[in-house]
């Protein structure tokens, strides 16, 4: 999940400076991943499985949504060390 402490830096520094992500914007995000979570544990409690098998999937599912979180938050800070260290050091020379 994105942090906007750049933004509130940028927002001081420029008053004029607008935020990427609107209230409506993270507002569908945030329905959106609810709403699969959802769905993903109604279709595992309907599932006519053993309960052990429930399990795995369970486990499968929640795993597979941390590991969506950390590769976000990884390429989004990747990039922004990319665009910082390429101004500072375009800067630099």
């Amino acid at each position: 999940m994105r942090d906007n402490d750049e933004d509130d830096f940028l927002q001081e520094q420029n008053p004029y400076h607008r935020k990427r992500n609107t209230s409506a914007f993270t507002f569908l995000s945030w329905a959106g991943f609810v709403i699969a979570i959802l769905f993903e544990y109604i279709g595992l409690y309907t599932l006519k499985e053993p309960l052990y098998v429930k399990g795995y999937y369970a486990i499968a599912a929640a795993f597979l949504v941390v590991s969506c979180f950390v590769l976000q938050k990884t390429i989004r800070d990747n990039e922004e060390d990319n665009y910082n260290l390429g101004a500072s050091s375009s800067s630099e020379a």
